[in-house]
C-alpha cells in the first residue's frame, strides 16, 4: 500500500497519484525534495470500497514513519527533536484545491513545547500547532476555519467535538491515520465529484496520499512559500512567473486570503534561494521539454520543491510556447502542432473590452477573455441565478467549498488572491474568465462595494480576464488580430496538411493533425 519518495521508485501516475509521481521526477533530477512516502490508489479505492482502511496498512505506516525518522533523525510524538509531516492529496488526473491537505501534523501539545525549546520560538511553535488543528477542523468538518484568527486550541477542538463528535487525538500516530482517512474520504466530496463530472474525470480513480516531512515557510524572516511557472501563463513568454508569500505556509498562496508578492521579488530577498529556483525550473523543463509549473518553499533561506507539473496554458500563450520550443529545438514543429489543440484556437483571439467600458473596479486579470452576467455575492446565489442566465460570481477569494458556484459562473471575480490563487487555477482549468486581487472589491451578503461604487447583487457587469478590468453594463467588444505565433503555427499545418485553401483556423490544424494521425477529440 505505500511507496518510498525516491528514485526507485516505477510506479505509474495512476498508482503513485500525480503529485506524488512529480516528485520522485524532481528527486531523479536531483532538486531538493522533503523526504517522505506515499499511500497509493489502490489503498484509497479499497478504503472507499470497505469504508475503513485496508487491512495491513497500519503495519506499513510504521515502518514507513520508521524510514522517515531514521532518514531525519527526528521523531513522530518525539519529547526532542519531533518529527512533523504533511499529508496531501494526489490523484493519478489533477484536481486543484478539490481535496485536503493537512499540514504541521504530528505537533501534539508535548512536541509542540519540544518544538518551541529546539528553536527559541514559542509563537512559532504554539501558531504552528493552532494552524494544524484548523487545517484538520476545516478537512473533517468541510468548512473553512481560520488559522491562528480561530481562537486558542481549546476552542478548535471544541468546535470540532461539536461538529464531528470527537476532538483530534493528541498522539501522534493515530493524527497520521486520521489523516490518511480523510484525505481518501475527500475524493467523494461533493466539489471534488463536481469538478470530475465537469472535467470528465472518473469517479473510481481514487487520491494518493503524500506524507513528508514538514518544511516550515512560517519559520524566521528568510522563510517563505510559492508557486512558480517556468514562462507566463498569460503570454508564453520565456521568464519565470508566479507569486510569493515571505514568512506563510503553502496554503496561504492558493486560498487567496493573504496579499502575495510578485516572484521576481525573490531574486532581492533571497538571492539564494531565486537562483536554486531558477535552476531548477530549467532542470524540469528540460525534462518535461515544456514550460512547467511548480510549488516550493523555502525555510530558513534553504529551498524545498513539493509540486512539478507541465505549465497546462491555453489560448496565445499555448501556441507560443509550442511555437518558441520548436525554434530552440526542444520539440519539432510535427510535435508542436499536436500540441496545440483546436480548443486552444478557439481562444487565442482574446476578446477585450472597449476602452469606452465604464471601469468602476480593477484587479489582475487570471485567466484571458470577457464574460458579462449578473453578480452573484455566494455560491448559492450563482447557482440559482444561472438558471435565468450567466452570472459573475464575486468573492473575497474562493475555496474548493465554492465549486458549484464557480461551476455556474460565466467569470470569477476574487478581492483577494493573485495569478495562482484558488480561482485563478480553477477558472483557467475550466476556461473562464477571472480576475483576482481587486483590492478595493468589498464583498457584502446581496450587494459589492468597489470604490465610490455600490453594485447591488443581480446588477449586469463586464469582466475583462486580461487587463483585469469590470465595467458596469454589457460595454462593445473588440478582438485582437492574429500575432506571429499563431500565422507561423498555422503555416506549419498548411505544410503538414498539403491543403492551403484558406478554411478557417481550426480547420486548418484540424487538417494537421489528421495528417499526423493525431485524433484532436483527444485534446
Amino acid at each position: 500500500w505505500i511507496l518510498p519518495l525516491s528514485a526507485r521508485t516505477a510506479e505509474t501516475a495512476e498508482i503513485l497519484g500525480a503529485k506524488a509521481h512529480g516528485l520522485v521526477v524532481l528527486h531523479r533530477l536531483g532538486l531538493p525534495v522533503p523526504p517522505g512516502f506515499v499511500v497509493t490508489t489502490e489503498a484509497c479505492r479499497a478504503f472507499l470500497r470497505d469504508g475503513r482502511l485496508p487491512d495491513g496498512l497500519d503495519a506499513e505506516l510504521a515502518t514507513a514513519i520508521t524510514g522517515l525518522e531514521a532518514a531525519t533523525g527526528r521523531r513522530l510524538g518525539g519529547a526532542q527533536r519531533p518529527l512533523t509531516v504533511s499529508v496531501r492529496s494526489g490523484a493519478g488526473v489533477s484536481m486543484p484545491g478539490m481535496m485536503n491537505t493537512i499540514l504541521n501534523l504530528g505537533l501534539t501539545a508535548e512536541t509542540t513545547a519540544a518544538l518551541a525549546a529546539e528553536t527559541g520560538d514559542t509563537q512559532f511553535a504554539s501558531n504552528s500547532r493552532l494552524r494544524f488543528l484548523t487545517g484538520f477542523a476545516s478537512a473533517l468538518t468541510g468548512t473553512d476555519v481560520d488559522g491562528p484568527a480561530a481562537g486558542d486550541v481549546e476552542a478548535v477542538q471544541q468546535l470540532i467535538r461539536q461538529r464531528c463528535g470527537r476532538p483530534i487525538p493528541d498522539d501522534a500516530t493515530r493524527q497520521l491515520e486520521m489523516a490518511v482517512e480523510t484525505v481518501f474520504s475527500s475524493w467523494d466530496t461533493p466539489r471534488a465529484r463536481t469538478y470530475r463530472e465537469l472535467h470528465d474525470i472518473p469517479h473510481d480513480l481514487g487520491t494518493a496520499a503524500i506524507v513528508q516531512t514538514m518544511v516550515f515557510g512560517n519559520r524566521d524572516d528568510h522563510s517563505g512559500t510559492g508557486v512558480a511557472f517556468s514562462r507566463d501563463p498569460n503570454t508564453g513568454e520565456n521568464i519565470p512567473y508566479g507569486e510569493v508569500l515571505f514568512g506563510h505556509q503553502g496554503e496561504a498562496v492558493v486560498s487567496g486570503r493573504s496579499l502575495t508578492r510578485p516572484l521576481h521579488e525573490l531574486a532581492d530577498r533571497e538571492p539564494a534561494v531565486w537562483a536554486g529556483l531558477v535552476d531548477a525550473l530549467s532542470r524540469v523543463e528540460e525534462h518535461y521539454r515544456d514550460a512547467c509549473y511548480v510549488e516550493f518553499t523555502f525555510q530558513a533561506g534553504e529551498l524545498w520543491m513539493l509540486q512539478v507539473r507541465s505549465g497546462r496554458f491555453v489560448g496565445a500563450a499555448a501556441v507560443r510556447v509550442a511555437t518558441d520550443l520548436a525554434d530552440e529545438g526542444v520539440i519539432t514543429r510535427q510535435e508542436a502542432l499536436v500540441r496545440v489543440s483546436p480548443e486552444h484556437l478557439r481562444h487565442v483571439r482574446t476578446p477585450r473590452m472597449a476602452a469606452s467600458a465604464d471601469v468602476v473596479a480593477r484587479g489582475v486579470g487570471a485567466c484571458p477573455g470577457v464574460a458579462a452576467g449578473r453578480v452573484a455575492t455566494t455560491t448559492d446565489a450563482a447557482v440559482r441565478m444561472s438558471a435565468d442566465g450567466p452570472v459573475i460570481l464575486v468573492r473575497p477569494e474562493t475555496s474548493p467549498h465554492d465549486m458549484r458556484g464557480l461551476a455556474a459562473a460565466a467569470g470569477i471575480v476574487t478581492a483577494r488572491g493573485g495569478p495562482v490563487s484558488h480561482a485563478a487555477v480553477v477558472a483557467r482549468a475550466m476556461g473562464k474568465p477571472a480576475v483576482v486581487g481587486v483590492t478595493d472589491l468589498v464583498v457584502d451578503v446581496t450587494s459589492i462595494r468597489a470604490g465610490e461604487h455600490t453594485i447591488g447583487e443581480g446588477t449586469l457587469v463586464t469582466i475583462d480576464g486580461t487587463s483585469g478590468e469590470v465595467a458596469l453594463g454589457s460595454p462593445p467588444i473588440t478582438t485582437n488580430t492574429a500575432d506571429g505565433p499563431l500565422r507561423r503555427l498555422l503555416e506549419w499545418a498548411d505544410d503538414v496538411s498539403g491543403d492551403r485553401s484558406g478554411r478557417d483556423e481550426v480547420q486548418r490544424l484540424t487538417s494537421a493533425h489528421t495528417a499526423l494521425g493525431h485524433d484532436s477529440r483527444h485534446r
